[in-house]
């Protein structure tokens, strides 16, 4: 297990997106080189955006052995007889977001084939480093129907994850994927990132106060959340850390999303659900114990920062 600060190469799918056009510019300032492979443009003056459709598999083995820029035509010629560099790693993003953007069998087709697809190319080309987009909602509650309960408090990643809704299912599936692949090809490390609800900065003058003033409505999402700034840095933690084969890691931030303490919160809304370990005062219930304690995670963008309690 290494860890190595050298600038990569780096193909970003779905960097257009809510969270990628924060990540994106938080690898930018860490040194590396960026292509986006995207339906939509990113406005950035320094990355290009690749149109590609990631269910074809054919587009993404070309996608993930492609120019980054127009510039990289004036390169001189390799030893296969082009001028195209290897990528270092592959971000994963691209996905249907949630449920109900699509009917529930396109969510789960597009989502699943694309995940396969991309772990799939990056494998047989060569990338070492693959990083996946997981969800939050594959501990289950985010959409099940009705008032569901967590199994127990933390939600760590050896969870027994049980969704019922399709986005979940896809992206549990995806998690598979990764496992298959990084068992199949070894020295090739896939860690997968179950994000939590993601906090663009303008969001917590936004949005965040009625999280905070109505902890009730958070139940879904374990009152944690995962700002976007900070979600970069897990990106970039990932793909210097290496050695580690098939991980899931939480990508969450350090604290609960409420002015009560955890276990304040835990005993009025959720009293039938037991807990497993002393947690932290503040402690997000959806726990990122692993990304702090074996990639370094240091929490910058913590919510009370930006928020009047």
């Amino acid at each position: 297990m290494t860890s190595s600060n050298a600038a990569k190469r780096i193909v970003f799918t779905g960097g257009s997106g809510k969270a990628g056009r924060h990540c994106i510019p938080y690898l930018l300032s860490k040194g590396h080189s960026v292509l986006n492979v995207d339906l939509a443009p990113l406005p950035h003056p320094t990355v290009h955006t690749l149109k590609a459709d990631l269910t074809d598999s054919g587009q993404v083995f070309n996608a993930l052995s492609s120019h980054f820029h127009l510039s990289d035509y004036k390169n001189p010629r390799g030893p296969g007889g082009v001028g195209v560099e290897k990528p270092d790693a592959v971000i994963h993003f691209a996905a249907y977001a949630r449920d109900l953007l699509v009917p529930d069998s396109e969510c789960f087709r597009g989502n699943v084939l694309s995940t396969y697809n991309v772990i799939e190319a990056a494998c047989k080309i060569g990338i070492k480093k693959v990083i996946i987009a997981s969800s939050e909602t594959t501990y289950g509650v985010c959409f099940a129907q009705g008032d569901a309960d967590f199994h127990y408090f933390p939600l760590e990643e050896d969870y027994d994850n049980d969704p019922e809704d399709t986005y979940a299912t896809s992206k549990l599936c995806g998690e598979t994927c990764a496992r298959s692949f990084a068992r199949r090809f070894p020295g090739t490390d896939i860690y997968a990132l179950r994000i939590g609800s993601i906090i663009e900065p303008h969001e917590y003058d936004l949005d965040f106060p009625g999280y905070v003033d109505k902890p009730e409505t958070r139940k879904r999402n374990a009152w944690s959340y995962t700002d976007a700034r900070d979600l970069g840095q897990i990106c970039d933690l990932c793909v210097q850390k290496d050695g580690l084969g098939f991980q899931v890691f939480n990508a969450t931030n350090d604290t609960i999303t409420t002015k009560e303490t955890t276990a304040e919160i835990l005993k009025r809304y959720a009293p039938n659900t037991p807990i497993t370990r002393n947690m932290g005062e503040f402690e997000a219930p959806l726990s990122n114990r692993k990304i702090r304690e074996i990639l370094g995670f240091k929490d910058v963008h913590d919510w009370r920062k930006y928020v009047t309690v």
